[in-house]
This record gives structure tokens, sequence and C-alpha cells, in this order.
């Protein structure tokens, strides 16, 4: 048993040592074929193509498989793309007329560019079931490489006349620590160098137009190579038009019924009008949920739950408005009555004051003195007779004031509000349809 222990023991001393003795660019010579032995012999990775002899082109092209989300609260969207770069490596020419594909891993051991996305908030590559990348080798040394990664990019948007706004997001790709004396980034068929979107159908989106730039990203390190892709997104009305534009128009509707109930049935009237301010108050509390909370704009849709709560408020506001008016009314008769009163005694005093002038000549025939007091006396009695019916004329000024605003009959002002309210709610209507929808 000892011997046998002995003899393992010192076989794997020799496997051990027989290992140690291969070069670690040997051992991975006899992984690879020799094509690939021969391009890679003596590449250095960390050196760009054309390193001596001016820059490197880099074309792009893009396929958007999917946008998966676009938030307004967050303003930015999420998609997975497929990115496909194209450059060439004079280091990575070979002989023969046929590509070769390679491992994705393989990408480790070749110079690719540091191409980012400028806005990405967060992105990441697909693993499953092993990193999605692509690495292809053509014989005149061009080398295509291709990822899918899924990225979510910030989008600033503008929504003030949301839900009836376009919105246009970018999607920058520039190169990390390359400039442009080092790499040019160009689209490799120009607009149409992105593809997907005409085939992507979005839940509040239609996606209008899309198009491709290239311009220069200047920063304190220099200028770098920058692509832009941008597209327009058209928000679908319909949802919002079922969700909350129909409904507050109804409410408004709705509180228009009070105008053909009785003034004198005020439970009824004055249930509808407060069911129906309470009901738009939770609809425009819920009209908002989906947007940010801190809006420095009043938004298109925050116009229109204003103006039907406006309505709404103001067909309270009319019942209180004509109760007021029919109370005011049976008021006003109590004091006409109280006036007439007061008419009767005054041409009592007057009546009395002839009689009393009459006796008062003969008696200034008898006595001057008499006359004198009792003239006094009168005098007396018609200003403390003023006095009384002071507040009775202070009240009579006081109504006097608002006789341009006096009406008649009260009952007229639910008839007027039939009619006022729907047509001036119309006219609104229209102004705000075509200035948000035109304009």
């Amino acid at each position: 048993m000892c011997t046998l222990s002995w003899g393992f023991k010192a076989l794997f001393v020799m496997i051990s040592c027989r290992l140690m003795k291969v070069p670690p660019a040997e051992g991975k010579g006899e992984i690879l074929p020799p094509t690939i032995q021969k391009i890679i012999k003596g590449y250095n990775k960390y050196l760009r193509p054309f390193f001596d002899n001016g820059p490197v082109s880099v074309g792009m092209s893009m396929d958007i498989a999917s946008i998966d989300t676009i938030s307004e609260i967050n303003m930015d969207y999420t998609a997975t793309i497929f990115l496909r770069q194209r450059w060439t490596d004079e280091r990575l020419c070979f002989e023969g007329n046929k590509s070769l594909s390679l491992d994705g891993r393989l990408v480790e051991m070749l110079w690719v560019p540091d191409t980012f996305i400028v806005d990405s908030k967060k992105s990441f590559l697909h693993d499953i079931t092993v990193e999605n990348r692509l690495i292809r080798i053509y014989p005149n040394g061009t080398v295509l490489y291709a990822i899918r990664i899924t990225t979510t990019v910030a989008c600033n948007m503008d929504l003030t006349k949301y839900p009836m706004d376009k919105q246009t997001c970018t999607l920058q790709l520039e190169s990390w620590g390359y400039n442009i004396n080092d790499v040019m980034f160009y689209w490799t068929r120009g607009n149409d160098s992105v593809k997907g979107l005409d085939t992507i159908r979005l839940a509040q989106y239609t996606v209008e137009d899309h198009y491709t730039s290239v311009s220069e990203a200047v920063y304190e390190t220099g200028h770098y190579p920058k692509l832009v892709f941008h597209f327009e997104l058209k928000r679908n009305i319909l949802y919002f038009i079922l969700e909350t534009y129909v409904p507050s128009s109804l409410l408004v509707v709705l509180s228009w019924v009070s105008f053909w109930i009785s003034q004198s049935s005020v439970p009824a009237r004055i249930c509808i009008g407060v069911t129906t301010v309470l009901t738009m108050t939770t609809l425009m509390m819920g009209a908002r949920t989906s947007l940010p909370n801190a809006n420095c704009f009043i938004k298109a849709i925050d116009v229109y739950l204003g103006i039907c709560f406006t309505f709404i408020f103001g067909a309270l506001l009319e019942y209180a408005v004509a109760h007021f008016c029919t109370f005011n009314r049976s008021g006003v008769k109590k004091l006409t009555k109280e006036e007439d009163e007061e008419a009767e005694e005054e041409i009592n005093g007057v009546l009395s004051a002839i009689a009393n002038s009459c006796k008062a000549d003969k008696i200034s025939k008898a006595d001057p003195d008499k006359l004198a007091k009792k003239t006094l006396g009168r005098k007396e009695e018609k200003t403390q007779h003023r006095r009384r019916r002071s507040p009775a004329t202070m009240m009579k000024g006081l109504l006097s004031i608002f006789d341009c605003f006096h009406v008649k009959n009260p009952y007229h002002i639910d008839n007027y509000a039939r009619i006022s309210f729907p047509l001036l709610f119309i006219i609104i209507n229209v102004f705000y349809w075509v200035y948000y929808l035109y304009f």
C-alpha cells in the first residue's frame, strides 16, 4: 500500500511539472484554430486600429426590438435595442473569402470601441443563456460587433399640452475615451440605419417620425464623436377622452339639472351641487396621479378640469344667488308695508298741522307768546318723527345701491341660467380644442 501511494504521488508531481512548462500563449494556441492563432499572434487589444495613421471609422446601426415603458413621472423611456458596430482593423486581415463568426466571449481578446449611451440611467447586457454578443471578422479586417441591451434613457418632456402633446426623445451614442482624432462615428445607412419602430405598437403613443444626425460632443477634455437618433411620439388622446374629458363634461351637464328643480326644493338642489363638486374634485386628483408631482407648468388637462370645476361651482352659486334674491324680495314687500304706514302717518300729521295752523291764527291775534310756544313744539315733534323713521330711510338707501342688480322676478334667474351656462360652456370648449389641437 505504501509503494502504491508513493507511485500516485510521483505521477501527480510529473503531471504538474509538465503543465507548468507549457507557456500561456501555447495553451491558448492549442484551443484556437490555426486561422485564429495567426490573427491573434502579436495582436495588442489595448491599441486601437490605425494607431499612427489617423482615426478609425466606426459605423453604427440599430434595431429597436421594443419600447417597454414611457414614464412621464420620471421623464424617461425603457427600450431594448440591438446595437451593431462595424470598423476595420488591418491587424485582423486573413486569407480567404469567408467571414469568421466567433464566440462572443472572444471579444475580450480584441479591441472594441468604448461606446456608451449618454443619457442612460441604467442599462444591462442580456446574458441568457449566454452573453448576447456577436463577433464576426471578414477577410479584409472588417469587424462586426453586435450586442443586445436594455437601457432606460432620460427624455425631457414638455407637458404643457398634455394629453394632446408630442414628445421628441433621443438616443445619443458617444465615445467615452477616444476623441475625434482617434475615432469617428457615422451611421452606416443614414436614416435607414435604425429599424424596428415601424412595427412597434405602443399603448399611449404613436411613432410619427424618426431620423438620425451626426454631431460632436464638446467637453473640457476635448471633442468627441456623437451620433443621435431622434424619434417623435404623439400621444393617443382617445383614452383620455373616455377616461377624463367625457366624465368631467357629464358632471357639468349633471350640475345643470338643478336649474329645472324648483327653488323651494332646497335639499335636492344643494345635494346635486355638493355631489358634483366633490366628484369633480376626485376626478381632478385622479388625473394627476400619472404625472410628476412637482409641475412648473399648467397642462391642457388641468385647464379643462379647471373649466369644468368652475361651471359646476358656478351652478351651485347660481342657486345661492337665486335663493337670496327670493328672500330679498319678500323682505322688500315687508318694507313697502312699513313705508305705507309711515305715509299714512305723514298725511295725518299734515292734516293735523293744517287744523292747528287755523287755530293758531285765531290764537295769534289773542296771544302772540302762546303762538310762538306752539310753533316750537311742532318743530320738535317733526324732528322726533324724522329721527324715528331714519332706520327705514337708511335701509331704503342701501337697497337702492343694488338697484342695478335687482331682478324683478328671482325665478327668472333659473331661466337665464338654462341658456347662458350651456352656451358659454360650448363656446369655451370650441376655443379650448382649437387652441390645443392646432396651435
